[in-house]
């Protein structure tokens, strides 16, 4: 469905010089449109769906962020801290424990075996070696600092979970439901839209059509009154007959006057259906249509209950709240993950600490005062919740399409008897309006004769008005609302209008 390019250079051409063409005339500029060109504007310029859309794209983004659980998290950390103290280590038991052994081997140790040389020469040799080790234990630090009080470090660190008993499986379910109740949600505003423009189009087309047949009236009451004063002074009917013709041909012109006030009143709603904020008078070129037949009742519940968004939304909602209950239940079971370090810059950092490490990790809570089997229980409430409100939603659904369907019935009969009402109107006044001619008939009855048939073609675009805006929205409820271009289309359908003699 396109909007042809004459339509879209009218329309910019209008607006641009909308400014201008307000200075020449008083009146908007008038614009063609056909419902399909209407349909193809409000999609495009709609506001709610512009906002449901970018309602998908965060659904869209939030479904990636499920998807990035599953991969390592790689963090840059840096910090610079202050201890009370620093960290030392006093090894001073340990040097008063092996000197006295020192110092009593390096004095009287006996030793052989060292080379080739003899007893005392080895015994020699070795007490000098412990006297020196004497020395050395004597002289070292065994009080030392393994940390200084104040130290900074910049480090690389990474978390990979192994298994989280499901909870990120879950997420990953709920963002990708999520994803499908957007799109549901679009539908809907769709929906909605098309039936709202099918409710202000041809209430537009209804308004603009009363004002035709109200010209009529008018310029049928002005030839009446205009022959009673003829006939009048003629003297072949009273002076009373003038004066009822002038106080209907003044009823006339209060009706049309209010007939151009509800049309202007429905243009402005449909500008704001198509979101056009400039000044113009749309002229709908799409008739009011009705089908003599139309496939039954059970049709629609059926398609109801398939294709309706709100209870497609309804399904997603219980999915959604499944998934809920499945991330309660996997706190039940541990979380495992890899885990790893690594010291990239440090300053007065302990030396004795590791340049990096990894490792396997888990966490198992065993008991948590019985809140995580209260929560699963919460969880499991919530999915019962969600199927008794999608039983109603489907009983709802299916009491709103069986009034709209009687109503739609009631429209297509009252449509046949007015096809029959019309003819016998017309002729009816053809018969009052010879009558008057022939000095047969008073004007009162010539009146009553043009008021009855404008008042049956009224009723006729109301009934036709009705049918359209009612199948409209029976087809969003169906959850198929594209399709009410198709029935316009249908073969033996039925439209009415009237062109303006001026």
């Amino acid at each position: 469905m396109k909007v042809e390019k004459s339509l879209i250079l009218l329309l910019i051409t209008s607006l641009f010089f909308s400014g201008y063409q307000s200075m020449a005339q008083s009146a908007p500029p008038d614009i063609k449109l056909s419902f399909d060109q209407a349909t193809e504007i409000a999609l495009k310029n709609n506001h709610s769906l512009k906002q449901v859309e970018f309602l998908k794209k965060e659904h869209a983004e939030e479904a990636k962020v499920a998807k990035a659980l599953k991969m390592p998290s790689v963090s840059l950390n840096a910090g610079y801290f202050l201890l009370s103290d620093d960290i030392h280590l006093d090894l001073s038991p340990v040097r008063d424990a092996i000197t006295p052994l020192y110092s009593a081997l390096s004095n009287y140790g006996n030793f052989s075996g060292v080379g080739n040389l003899s007893d005392i020469a080895s015994t020699q040799v070795v007490r000098g070696q412990l006297k020196q080790g004497l020395q050395t234990v004597k002289s070292a630090e065994w009080d030392q600092t393994i940390q200084n009080k104040s130290f900074g470090i910049v480090s690389a660190s990474a978390l990979w979970p192994i298994y989280t008993g499901g909870k990120i499986k879950a997420a990953d379910a709920a963002a990708m439901i999520k994803e499908k109740e957007s799109d549901q949600l679009m539908r809907q505003k769709n929906g909605e839209l098309v039936s709202e423009l099918a409710e202000r189009y041809f209430g537009l087309c209804l308004a603009q059509q009363v004002v035709i047949v109200r010209q009529e009236v008018l310029s049928g009451m002005g030839n009446h009154l205009n022959d009673a004063i003829k006939i009048e002074k003629q003297g072949l009917i009273a002076h009373a007959d003038v004066l009822n013709a002038q106080v209907y041909h003044a009823q006339a012109e209060r009706d049309l006057s209010k007939a151009k006030q509800t049309a202007d009143i429905l243009n402005q709603a449909l500008m704001n259906t198509l979101a056009v904020n400039e000044d113009v008078s749309i002229k709908p070129t799409t008739e009011l249509f009705f089908l003599d037949t139309i496939e039954p009742i059970e049709y629609f519940k059926s398609l109801a209950v398939k294709n309706n968004p709100l209870l497609q939304q309804i399904q997603t909602k219980k999915e959604l709240s499944i998934q809920g209950y499945k991330a309660e239940l996997a706190d039940r079971y541990p979380t495992v993950g890899m885990q790893g370090f690594y010291n990239i810059i440090d300053k007065n950092y302990s030396p004795y600490l590791p340049k990096w490490m990894m490792g396997v990790g888990a966490k198992w809570t065993l008991f948590d005062g019985a809140s995580r089997d209260k929560k699963i229980r919460a969880a499991s409430y919530k999915t019962d919740q969600v199927i008794e409100a999608e039983q109603k939603a489907k009983a709802d659904v299916a009491t709103v399409i069986e009034k709209l369907y009687k109503e739609l019935q009631m429209n297509r009969e009252q449509l046949f008897e007015l096809t029959t009402a019309k003819k016998y109107a017309e002729e009816y006044l053809r018969v009052r309006e010879k009558a008057f001619h022939e000095d047969m008939t008073n004007a009162t009855e010539v009146v009553d004769a043009r008021l009855g048939l404008s008042k049956v073609r009224i009723e006729r675009l109301e009934a036709m008005y009705s049918f359209d805006k009612i199948l409209a929205q029976i087809l969003q409820y169906a959850g198929i609302p594209e399709e009410f271009v198709s029935y316009q289309k249908r073969r033996g359908v039925i439209t009415e209008s009237y062109r303006s003699k001026n």
